[in-house]
């Protein structure tokens, strides 16, 4: 029976992407916003489906890759504090520094540790009350109503050992800056699902109406993306430039509402920047004035440090979609998972790691 279904989904993807070639008469650029639907394109082949006048241009939707450098050096430093327990999910470790990275800290005997929630950073808070326990928050709105019931509950019991580097960013507003952005060339966007789970769709109209950009939003399977391609390439070719919901099983005008609110209570908005774009005004979170104890930038006095990037590496280009990873001259050379020059390598959903992984060594018929 699993093979009969991937025969079927096969059959469909074939159907889809003819329909798409049969729609589109003059070349479109089409972004999509999130690292995770970039990965499923690269790895399922999607892009090479897909017509000649159809061209996917990876944004920086991958919350890892879009970390300032500063900030990972920021948490380097913590994280090499006597005394400090540090917090991470398991695809920061990697993440070059200036440098060094995560896991050079820990060689060096640095009490680092990966979790699978920021609930568990608080239980080691509980069980450790003479050690500060840090968690390291990076993300998109999705990870952000966990990241805020953590600090949350810490306040909430007391826990004045606990605290978090927040580096939340925020995808409308780096659309807004994506279609600003001198030389940008991106026709309409797919925007990521499971961030629209959490926030609702009802931030996207207004700048689908700016910009006259058609925005679809899409899950992350091969079929999901290729009917929010289909819509978005049916959209351009008629002259519209809406919001449409092509993931309606999971995504909401309104988003989640509990979570919104838990977000509203423990973040205020903040201008933030972005590794190799710079600085989006009101495009990240910050802990708000409630639960500022618990700002570990504060805590641990790392605000004032600050990095440059090597001039090898491209990832700022890659991010803004101006460049596709396997045209930076780095790339598979001196920028290997093994020895990366940025987050775009070596993270899970950044679109470097995901053209190395596949293989995509040549820039001719590139996606």
């Amino acid at each position: 029976m699993k093979h009969l279904t991937e025969y079927r989904d096969a059959d469909t993807a074939r159907r889809l992407a003819a329909e798409i070639g049969r729609i589109a008469t003059r070349p479109w650029a089409i972004m999509e916003v999130c690292g995770g639907q970039t990965h499923s394109i690269i790895r399922n082949g999607v892009d090479q489906l897909l017509p000649p006048e159809v061209e996917l241009i990876h944004g920086p939707g991958c919350p890892v890759c879009v970390t300032p450098l500063e900030t990972i050096d920021r948490a380097l430093a913590i994280a090499a504090t006597p005394g400090v327990i540090f917090c991470s999910f398991g695809d920061m470790l990697r993440v070059p520094g200036s440098r060094e990275n995560l896991f050079s800290v820990k060689g060096r005997g640095g009490d680092v540790r990966v979790v699978y929630s920021p609930l568990d950073a608080v239980k080691l808070a509980q069980a450790h009350p003479d050690r500060e326990v840090v968690f390291l928050a990076i993300g998109f709105e999705t990870t952000a109503p966990a990241n805020a019931m953590a600090v949350k509950l810490a306040k909430q019991q007391g826990l004045r050992n606990f605290s978090m580097l927040v580096s939340h960013v925020l995808v409308p507003p780096a659309i807004e800056a994506i279609m600003r952005s001198p030389g940008n060339r991106v026709n309409a966007f797919l925007a990521a699902g499971h961030v629209c789970s959490v926030m609702g769709t009802w931030q996207y109209p207004p700048l689908a109406e700016r910009f006259r950009v058609p925005i679809v939003v899409t899950g992350f399977e091969p079929l999901d993306l290729l009917e929010g391609i289909r819509r978005t390439v049916l959209q351009l070719e008629q002259g519209r430039h809406e919001l449409e919901n092509a993931y309606a099983r999971v995504v909401t005008e309104r988003g989640n509402e509990p979570a919104r609110r838990v977000i509203a209570e423990v973040f205020a908005p903040v201008d933030r920047p972005w590794r190799g774009i710079g600085v989006i005004p009101a495009s990240g979170w910050r802990l708000a004035g409630a639960y500022r104890d618990h700002d570990a930038e504060i805590r641990f006095a790392v605000s004032d440090i600050t990095a440059v990037e090597s001039p090898l590496c491209k990832a700022g280009e890659v991010l803004k979609g101006t460049l596709k990873p396997n045209q930076c001259p780095a790339f598979g050379k001196e920028c290997t998972p093994r020895t990366p020059l940025g987050a775009t390598m070596v993270s899970s959903e950044g679109a470097c790691a995901a053209y190395y992984n596949a293989g995509r060594w040549s820039d001719s018929g590139a996606a």
